[in-house]
């Protein structure tokens, strides 16, 4: 029973500060842009409360991983205006990348420091329970972060990757594509859950994104070897 609440408590903090870290990011560059709306409604804060939203952040990715299926979740989404920003086309893409972007540098981060700790063991000596914590905790960091940032890229609503599709359209197919938005959490649950199982050859986070998630989260591994003087 402890082992399981270790083991749930070093995915669900990770996942909260990835989560967090991705929605601010929106708002900041949404902010440097010319859409303060964020930063106004007091969302351009790190404190989870904030951000988090229970059913989608915390208990739906633990019941996904107790399921044995993929995990994934969601904050509340930070606001922003697309009218707001300086060249609305360009800008809504560039802070639509922000999010993936964040979760990118903070894996880069995660696998600096779990390097760095490490490396204070490289004579044998064992962590202790608290620092063998923290260690699982910052594994589990890197993965999350590199899954959400691959996963949101996917070219689709209500994913980032789809915003940046929006915005390389022509005007009117934009338009039409950004309709989906509407139906998001219909084609999160059509697209994670309902393919999967009516097909493993319809799993797309298996066969598209798992993929990319273990060559990246790989090349952050050998970084965190580097560091860690292997």
């Amino acid at each position: 029973m402890n082992e399981t609440i270790i083991q749930a408590a070093a995915l669900i903090v990770p996942l909260i500060i990835a989560i967090v870290f991705h929605e601010v990011a929106h708002g900041w560059t949404a902010r440097a842009l010319g859409d303060p709306t964020a930063a106004n409604l007091g969302r351009l804060t790190l404190n989870p409360l904030k951000h988090v939203d229970p059913f989608g952040t915390i208990i739906l990715p633990a019941m996904l991983k107790l399921a044995g299926m993929p995990m994934f979740g969601w904050a509340k989404p930070v606001p922003v205006i697309k009218g707001r920003l300086r060249n609305p086309r360009r800008d809504m893409m560039i802070v639509a990348a922000a999010g993936p972007g964040s979760n990118l540098v903070m894996g880069l981060i995660g696998a600096v420091v779990l390097g760095l700790l490490l490396r204070s063991y490289t004579d044998g000596v064992e962590p202790g329970a608290v620092m063998g914590f923290v260690m699982l905790n910052l594994f589990n960091f890197i993965l999350i972060n590199v899954f959400l940032a691959l996963f949101n890229l996917l070219p689709i609503p209500p994913f980032d990757g789809g915003h940046i599709v929006e915005g390389l359209l022509p005007p009117r197919l934009a338009a039409k594509y950004a309709g989906m938005h509407s139906k998001a959490l219909l084609i999160m649950i059509l697209l994670i859950v309902v393919l999967p199982m009516i097909s493993p050859s319809l799993n797309i986070v298996g066969y598209l994104v798992s993929p990319a998630v273990g060559w990246l989260n790989g090349l952050y591994m050998g970084l965190v070897g580097i560091v860690a003087g292997g």
